[in-house]
């Protein structure tokens, strides 16, 4: 189950943001998409149970601790977060 929102054209968002999240049902992803839905400055987001993951597509104002913040809230367990590529702190 994969779930994809745009807001506008992601080549447009100056970030990527890629978390690796446990999530075990449709329920956990669908709580990681409802905060990802209501968070100002995403352009496109997919949250996929399968891959266990989330890939956000970012504008600049918006920084990746902002999202994992947001990401934790929801009591999931992010195991790994990539910055535009590149593997950082979670």
């Amino acid at each position: 189950m994969a779930t994809t929102t745009t807001v506008t054209n992601p080549t447009q968002s100056p970030h990527h943001y890629r978390f690796n999240i446990t999530m075990t049902c449709g329920g956990c992803a669908g709580a990681v998409n409802r905060v990802l839905k209501k968070l100002d400055g995403i352009n496109k987001y997919e949250v996929s149970l399968s891959s266990q993951t989330a890939d956000v597509y970012a504008d600049e104002g918006l920084a990746y601790e902002t999202v994992l913040e947001k990401i934790k809230k929801t009591g999931k367990t992010v195991t790994r977060g990539e910055r535009d590529g590149v593997e950082v702190g979670v």
